[in-house]
Order: structure tokens, then C-alpha cells, then sequence
């Protein structure tokens, strides 16, 4: 496929005044500047929702896909494990062939391989062929959000990185909310099948806007060399850098939180405390606009203005506040507490949320502009894996507590403050002070 030239990002515009061809007049120049910096982001934004809208677009379509599969419950729910663990393992792979091949080849390689394995999907005719190309949805779909952490290093550094970050979390933030709800109005109008023929829209439409606006962003010369033994050096080198072990560590266990909250919340808020679907969608959609909307303060406001090392100390500090308040509330210490103050633990826990994970991808990845591609396969994979395996034990105690979840989410809170402060060492990491 044909390379195209460097995508645009505002932070790296020539100026105005020193154009590289006589310009007539400039303002046309930085109009389109401006709005090719605006198509990156939503390009990014996409790429980034891409594995919340594969998982939880298909959710509203269980128990009819184990009807008309005629399988188990417990078979179609590796279709879900499945995806997951592509999305995971995945990016160890995808992400060092970007530092090699440059971002665009393999994201488009991926993104193709996505289209073809949902199409797949979608006349599946038997659950193990099902199971088989979700596990092949996921290893293709991880190629869009392993690089597109990959292309935000390579176009911003420091603070502009962070302040990047927290606007992704802006478009890929909403996926988790809407869907969901287009699972359900998709399944008003057609069967399971029609969820995968919509994602299989959406993947296409990705990779044509991919392949027609989002350039090269790795110049040759800023490549890695060398074949499968050289990028496992370079992850055992970069595992070895205990700051950006840190790190990752930290964003994993605070992902884990996070995935714990989507694993339990609708048994607890549904049936612990008596919601109904319709106040839990609610409740949900809420969580989610306080992590965008703490997202946006914290790109907006703090990045700049407070050290990215402290911004996010605050973050796991409220996180780790919250996840003792819940562990109260469900044990009873407070006695019988109900809905809301529950609800609002959770919706801060959430909020929370905005602040950590743009600022431990931000902090990672600055310690390696060498190898963007690979970090940023390290900090996905570590989160997918951590949140896996946190997910199952919140629901360990059965159906008629809250406790697991609130001991899961206080247990993996405390260890990445744990990995921030032994492995980080904030106050010794002057290079976080911007």
C-alpha cells in the first residue's frame, strides 16, 4: 500500500509565517492545518473505541446468541474471553511490528483483518467457529488501539502528550455508554447477526478514513532494525526500566479497578440494591460523563499547570478513598446503607478514573520515544491481562454481597498506588515536573 505523508498534528504546525511554498494568503494554510489536526484526533478517538464498541455493542445479544447457537450460556460467554484476550495478546505483537514497518502498514493490516474475521462472525453458523474469530476480531482489532497510543507519541511529547490523552478519552470514553444502546436498538430491527454486519460498517469505514487521511507518523530513520529476537530485547529492556514498569503496573491495577466496576455493576446496583435496568443505564451513562467530564479538567486545567506525577497521586488517592467507602458501605460497618451513597462512591471512584489512566499512558510513554510501539503494547496488554483476571473474583462470593467487588477494587487500588510510590519514586522523576 501506498505510504502517505506525515499526519498533522497542532502541537507540530510549521508557522504561518515561514511556509515551505509561497502561500497566497495564510489563513487558508492554518484553516487546514487546524482541520487536519481535528480529522487526527477523531481518527485516534475512533481507533481507541474500537475494542469498547467490539465488547459491548455484542453484550444486549447473549442469551439470543445462546438461543439460536444452541449452546450453553457459559460457551457464548468465551466469545466474550475470547475477544478479550485477542485485544491483549495481540498488541505484543502488533505494537513492536509498528516500530519496525512504521504505524501505518500494520494498522491497516489489522484493520482488514478486523473487517474480514466480523464479517465471519456474523454467519457464523456453529459457537466454536464463533469463538475462533472473535479470538481473531480481537488479535486484528488490538492493532487500532496499540497504535494509536503508538501515533500520540510519535506527534506529542510532555504536557501536549497528556492534554492529548485526556481529549481521547473525550470520543473513546462515550463508547462504553452508547454501545450498548445501539446493541439494543440493533436487535429491535434484526437478529444477533446484525450487531457484528454494524461493527463490520464501522471497521470499514475506519480503515478507509485510515487509508485516505491518517499518514506515516514513524520516519525510517526513527525505526527499529532487526526481527522477532530484537523487539523481545526491546520489551525486556523497557520492562527493565523501573519508572516506566511503574508506570504501567499502576495504570494495569487501576484498568482492573475499572474492569471490576463493569464486571459487578449491574448485579450490585440491579439486585443487591433494587434498581431497575432503566436506573442502572442511568447510573452508568452518569459514571461514565464524570470520567469524561474529569478527562477534560484534568487536560484542560491541571496538565500544565500541576506536575503530571502529582495529578495523578491525586487521582489514585480519590480512587483509593473510594474503594474504602464501598468496602464500608457493603460490609455493613455504616449499617443498611441505600442506593445513593453507594452510587455516589462509585460515580467518584469513576471519576476518577479521567484523571489516572491519560496520566499513567502520558508518563510511560515519555520515557520511551525510541520505542513508542512496544510501550504502548506493554501498557495495553498489562491492562487487558490485569483486568481479565480481576474481573472474575468480583462475583467470588456469590449473588447476595458487594463486598468482592469493593475488596477487588480496594486490593488493586492499593497496589498501584504501591507500584507509583516504590517503583515511580515521584519525588526523585524530575522529567514528570512538566
Amino acid at each position: 500500500m501506498p505510504e502517505r505523508g506525515p499526519a498533522t498534528a497542532p502541537s507540530h504546525e510549521p508557522s504561518p509565517e515561514t511556509p515551505s511554498a509561497p502561500q497566497t494568503a495564510s489563513t487558508p494554510k492554518i484553516t487546514s492545518a487546524r482541520r487536519t489536526g481535528l480529522l487526527v484526533t477523531f481518527i485516534l478517538g475512533g481507533l481507541s473505541a474500537l475494542p469498547p464498541l467490539s465488547m459491548d455493542m455484542y453484550l444486549p445479544a447473549l442469551p439470543e446468541v445462546t438461543s439460536a447457537l444452541d449452546s450453553p450460556a457459559a460457551t457464548i460467554q468465551i466469545t466474550l474471553t475470547a475477544c478479550l484476550a485477542g485485544m491483549a495478546l495481540g498488541q505484543v505483537v502488533i505494537g513492536p511490528m509498528s516500530d519496525k514497518w512504521g504505524r501505518r502498514r500494520p494498522l491497516l493490516f489489522g484493520m482488514v483483518v478486523y473487517v474480514l474475521a466480523t464479517a465471519i462472525c456474523a454467519l457464523a453458523p456453529t459457537a466454536e467457529l464463533l469463538i475462533g474469530f472473535r479470538l481473531l476480531q480481537g488479535l486484528a482489532g488490538s492493532a487500532a488501539v496499540v497504535i494509536a497510543r503508538a501515533v500520540v507519541r510519535d506527534l506529542y511529547d510532555g504536557v501536549e502528550m497528556a492534554r492529548f490523552f485526556s481529549t481521547l478519552m473525550l470520543i473513546s470514553g462515550a463508547a462504553p455508554i452508547i454501545a450498548p444502546l445501539i446493541g439494543g436498538q440493533i436487535l429491535r430491527f434484526a437478529d444477533w447477526r446484525g450487531v457484528f454486519v454494524v461493527l463490520t460498517g464501522v471497521g470499514a469505514v475506519l480503515t478507509l478514513v485510515v487509508w485516505r487521511s491518517l499518514g506515516e507518523t514513524l520516519p525510517p530513520e526513527r525505526r527499529q532494525t532487526g526481527g522477532v529476537g530484537t523487539a523481545l530485547r526491546t520489551m525486556r529492556g523497557l520492562l527493565a526500566d523501573r519508572v516506566f514498569a511503574g508506570y504501567t503496573l499502576a495504570g494495569g491495577f487501576a484498568f482492573a479497578v475499572l474492569f471490576s466496576y463493569i464486571s459487578a455493576s449491574p448485579f450490585v446496583v440491579q439486585e443487591i440494591y433494587g434498581a431497575s435496568p432503566q436506573a442502572f443505564s442511568l447510573l452508568f451513562g452518569l459514571n461514565s460523563v464524570g470520567l469524561i467530564a474529569a478527562g477534560q479538567v484534568n487536560g484542560k486545567l491541571l496538565v500544565g499547570r500541576v506536575r503530571l506525577d502529582k495529578v495523578l497521586a491525586g487521582g489514585l488517592a480519590v480512587i483509593t478513598t473510594a474503594s474504602v467507602s464501598l468496602l464500608l458501605m457493603s460490609s455493613g460497618v455504616f449499617g443498611e446503607v441505600g442506593l445513593v451513597p453507594v452510587a455516589a462512591a462509585l460515580f467518584v471512584l469513576m471519576s476518577a478514573m479521567g484523571v489516572v489512566l491519560p496520566n499513567t499512558n502520558a508518563l510511560a510513554l515519555m520515557r520511551t520515544p525510541h520505542a513508542a510501539g512496544s510501550a504502548s503494547a506493554l501498557l495495553g496488554t498489562s491492562s487487558f491481562l490485569v483486568g481479565a483476571v480481576a474481573s472474575p473474583l468480583v462475583g467470588i462470593a456469590g449473588e447476595g454481597t458487594a463486598v468482592p467487588m469493593a475488596v477487588v477494587q480496594l486490593v488493586c487500588s492499593l497496589l498501584a498506588v504501591g507500584c507509583f510510590t516504590a517503583m515511580c519514586r515521584p519525588w526523585q522523576n524530575r522529567e514528570s515536573a512538566v
